[in-house]
């Protein structure tokens, strides 16, 4: 009984909406011995299932237990229990994740612990708890292993910024912008101490690495580094040196050192007995230039972590890792993490060789310090990551995140996955039932891929600036692209071939497209001007009338071309003669998107200034002004019986309007939220109506799927990663592809 009832898809829907996850990973652990009798792959599957969708079955709406299951492995029996359930259920809308096989799911257990963005995380000295701390003013210690929680303090009275376990795990102590350092019992949640000597919010707190004495070394805004000993109602000793913020601290291996990160450059290492500066590591030179004086140079040293035997220590600051001989100070070694992203945090594995970083741009890489090479890049936070730290084995590590998630990795498993990573600009063709996506792959390289077999058709060598946009012909012959530098190439699809290729900008390529003959190529950048390519005669026609960049184009019958632009206004043009035939003045603010209708007599537009507008080509009069939206209209798409138009803004809020009389008939939103979580996770990208014109599909934080009658929600498919540009969809409305900002591509099937 005990099986059937935990190895069941109804078991945890009823008891996740009622009790969350954590609670029920908990079980599956607990009763493992004897699950494992029938079947261990089968209690790993379902105990996998909801230690990776945990923070996704937490939410209000409750998300679809089926949909979810249905993006597990085909080989997991909570795969297998979905399929069964969908087929049964008639009238039910369910998706399959066509190219899934591709994707490994790296992390062992993502936790939800917070309301707001989680700042710092840790383990105990056991590895059997975490604390984490964040914005939503509260401590939380929950069991490494399910996420079950133990503990949830509200334990100041502004964001909590750090928090540290004691050696033995008896105490937690955190720190906050309220400029209080706080230290409580881990197990009951009791305040031991609250400490308030500090002038300004404090940053960072670390407790001393041997059991027996309890010492803490707290750091602030206020220039100043404190020591403090539990026993003792004061401090014991405040290290006086730091001319702006401290950022960090953390204590030497053998507890005789503290090092101190600080906004003036500098990192300095102080005895802890007598809390007098011993070194101090002037970061900041090594990021002037020739012709700089040292004073001229701002840098802010964010972290620091101690080499095992504590003979070096790595610092971070900008973008650079740097390792520094503790007994000379001497520079070791640098790397340069990223070019477009600064580093946020840093942890040393205890076996000393790799390096974890948190970056800002929602990743955590793994460096080998030795080699100076890249081991790993760990993709699923949906925004800035703020710590990363290893397990005191080592075979762990746990980031926190603005997304309010904890997620916990397994060294080994990331360090041996090789990650590709696609851009969110695509093109799709859907060809004789197969769906062909070109898509920019590692930033450099211009990938074709069969979306129904997940294989690469067609790969580019790489190109010497990376590509910005690329476009497909519609009879698969021929590929474009553009790119950072400027330069726009045509390919031939069958072999790579690059047939011509001009630089036709002095700045990034925007938009990029073949007219239905595919002899030209029409393209944008980032200025006021159109460029009408004739790539076979080697012809352009310029069209020139914009005052502010063109935010993007589509061809209309006629060789003509609508285009519209930041500086308010939408034209239509003559592709050959190089024309404007009209011109519509249409909003104060930029125009984001435009749509045609069907039978081509009227155009729709959204602006920044919040509004969206229907108007008639013929007369270059304006229909409709549709108000209401509270936040820039984002996207618009006309329904195919020439009756409807859906906006979306960036408030995640879609409206359905009549085209006959402008009046709005429905709002597509979710009728309750979680708090802070905004409506369809951000900005809504893209709309595409069912040929009935009785359904609607939107991409946003995630995709969904609406009643167009109702303005009810159908579905909702959660991608790994968040921020989906566009949503491409087939005539039958039965295949959806898209890109997420992790780089991961979804080819989806309607069941």
């Amino acid at each position: 009984e005990l099986h059937d009832l935990m190895f069941s898809l109804d078991w945890i829907k009823a008891k996740t909406e009622l009790v969350g996850p954590a609670h029920l990973i908990h079980e599956y652990v607990e009763y493992s011995s004897i699950l494992d009798q029938k079947n261990s792959t089968v209690r790993e599957n379902f105990q996998e299932f909801l230690s990776l969708n945990g923070h996704l079955l937490g939410r209000q709406p409750f998300p679809d237990v089926i949909q979810l299951g249905l993006c597990q492995p085909e080989t997991s029996e909570v795969y297998q229990q979905a399929k069964l359930h969908a087929q049964r259920e008639t009238g039910a809308f369910y998706l399959e994740w066509i190219n899934k096989k591709s994707l490994k799911n790296l992390y062992r257990l993502v936790v939800r612990p917070h309301r707001d963005a989680v700042y710092h995380a840790c383990f105990s000295k056991d590895r059997q708890r975490i604390a984490s701390c964040g914005a939503d003013k509260t401590l939380q210690v929950f069991k490494a292993e399910s996420g079950e929680r133990l503990l949830e303090i509200s334990a100041h009275d502004d964001e909590i910024l750090c928090c540290t376990f004691s050696a033995d795990g008896e105490f937690v102590a955190t720190c906050s912008a309220d400029k209080k350092v706080k230290v409580w019992n881990s197990r009951t949640g009791q305040c031991k101490c609250v400490y308030e000597e500090h002038s300004e919010q404090v940053n960072c707190c670390q407790f001393n690495n041997r059991s027996g004495q309890y010492l803490l070394a707290t750091c602030s805004n206020d220039t100043y580094i404190k020591l403090w000993d539990l026993n003792k109602k004061y401090c014991r000793n405040t290290m006086i040196g730091h001319v702006s913020s401290v950022n960090h601290c953390r204590f030497s291996p053998n507890d005789e050192y503290v090092a101190s990160c600080s906004t003036d450059g500098t990192v300095k290492l102080w005895e802890a007995r007598s809390g007098n500066e011993r070194k101090s590591i002037e970061v900041k030179d090594f990021f002037k230039n020739a012709d700089e004086q040292t004073d001229d140079v701002e840098v802010l040293v964010k972290c620091c972590s101690w080499s095992r035997n504590g003979n070096m220590i790595l610092v971070v600051a900008k973008n650079k890792l740097l390792l520094f001989d503790v007994k000379t100070c001497d520079l070791l070694t640098q790397v340069i993490v990223s070019h477009h992203s600064t580093i946020q945090y840093c942890d040393f594995c205890p076996g000393d060789e790799l390096v974890a970083v948190a970056l800002s741009h929602c990743s955590v890489e793994l460096w080998n310090i030795k080699s100076l090479s890249k081991v790993a890049y760990c993709r699923g936070h949906m925004s800035w990551v703020h710590c990363v730290t290893f397990s005191p084995d080592g075979s762990l590590f746990l980031t926190s995140s603005d997304d309010q998630t904890v997620r916990i990795w397994e060294t080994k498993k990331v360090c041996k996955s090789s990650d590709a990573v696609l851009k969110s600009e695509l093109d799709v063709v859907f060809h004789d039932g197969e769906v062909m996506i070109l898509a920019i792959y590692n930033q450099k390289h211009l990938q074709l891929l069969n979306g129904n077999t997940d294989s690469v058709v067609m790969q580019t060598a790489a190109q010497g600036s990376p590509i910005s946009c690329c476009c497909l012909s519609e009879d698969l012959k021929f590929a474009a692209f553009g790119q950072e530098s400027g330069t726009i190439k045509v390919l031939q699809l069958l072999d790579g071939k690059v047939l011509k290729s001009q630089e036709a900008y002095r700045m990034s390529v925007q938009h990029c497209r073949f007219t239905s003959d595919c002899q030209t190529l029409i393209s944008s950048a980032h200025d006021s001007v159109i460029q009408v390519w004739n790539w076979q005669l080697d012809e352009c026609v310029f069209l020139k009338g914009h005052k502010e960049a063109i935010k993007d184009f589509r061809l209309l019958e006629n060789s003509k071309l609508l285009s519209w632009s930041f500086d308010g206004t939408v034209k239509v043009w003559n592709i050959t003669t190089g024309n404007t035939e009209k011109d519509f003045a249409c909003h104060g603010g930029a125009v984001l998107s435009c749509a045609v209708s069907p039978d081509g007599s009227k155009f729709s537009s959204t602006s920044a200034d919040k509004t969206a507008k229907i108007w008639s080509f013929e007369s270059s009069s304006v229909l409709h002004e549709l108000k209401g939206h509270e936040a820039c209209v984002r996207c618009c798409t006309f329904s195919p019986n020439n009756k409807l138009l859906a906006t979306g803004d960036d408030k995640g809020e879609i409206r359905i309007w009549d085209i006959l009389t402008g009046a709005l008939l429905h709002f597509c939103s979710p009728v309750t939220l979680d708090e802070g979580e905004p409506t369809h996770g951000g900005w809504v990208t893209g709309l595409s109506f069912s040929p009935d014109s009785k359904m609607l599909v939107s991409s946003g934080g995630y995709l969904k799927w609406w009643n167009v009658t109702t303005g009810e929600s159908l579905q909702t498919f959660y991608t790994n990663g968040t921020n989906l540009k566009s949503i491409h969809v087939s005539p039958n409305f039965k295949l959806y592809v898209t890109v997420d900002n992790l780089g991961i591509l979804y080819v989806l099937q309607k069941l």
